[in-house]
């Protein structure tokens, strides 16, 4: 395999997905920071993570 994960198209939208859950979360409001907002943020970050760990 040539290159590095970032240049996977699936690598790039999952970590374009995990930084607009970011900014979705970030107007939830302040009750659910560590409840929905913290579960969301770890699931789309989880993506791209186990897929540059997979690489």
């Amino acid at each position: 395999m040539g290159g590095s994960y970032k240049d996977l198209r699936v690598w790039q939208e999952s970590f374009a997905l995990s930084v607009a859950v970011y900014k979705l979360t970030r107007d939830f409001p302040s009750e659910e920071l560590y409840g929905l907002t913290s579960q969301l943020r770890r699931a789309a970050v989880s993506i791209p993570s186990n897929i540059a760990e997979g690489y």
